[in-house]
């Protein structure tokens, strides 16, 4: 989880982010970011909304449609295996093709974003060898995190 301060800065960052692009960071989707932000992992938009009728009445269509727009402006990324969403670790995250690699953990279900080049070279690679031009690459990889692998040895 992030602090206070560095939730400010990432969406002071994405605002600006937005306003470079040609694209409003409206209140509603800067909450729902927000939210994103602070939380400990992964949120479901059944858990966001839930969240953001804390502060505001909101229907399911405001949440997918924000999320959307985060997707859209590669603020956050959607985990399909989880059905959820987290925040991008990238520092300017419209500059990268958000090839990334996240670890889930099956136990605790904790996420750890990994940004290797490498690995997304090569897929490029190998899918540029039969032809295939990949436009967008995101793999999802369970197993066993440190923390919950030590856990498992000590019981």
């Amino acid at each position: 989880m992030d602090n206070a301060e560095t939730i400010t800065a990432r969406l002071a960052r994405a605002e600006q982010l937005c306003l470079d692009h040609g694209a409003k960071l409206t209140d509603l989707r800067r909450e729902v970011l927000e939210l994103i932000l602070a939380a400990d992992g992964p949120l479901t938009a059944y858990v966001l909304l839930d969240r953001l009728q804390q502060t505001r009445r909101a229907a399911p269509p405001t949440i997918y449609r924000a999320l959307d727009f985060l997707l859209q402006q590669g603020l956050i990324h959607k985990l399909e295996r989880l059905n959820a969403f987290l925040a991008c670790i990238d520092e300017d995250p419209l500059s990268h093709d958000h090839a990334a690699q996240f670890l889930i953990c099956r136990v605790c279900h904790s996420v750890h974003e990994l940004e290797d080049h490498a690995i997304a070279h090569a897929i490029t690679h190998a899918a540029g060898a039969i032809g295939f031009k990949p436009e967008h690459t995101t793999i999802e990889i369970e197993g066993i995190c440190a923390a919950c692998a030590a856990a498992q040895v000590e019981a």
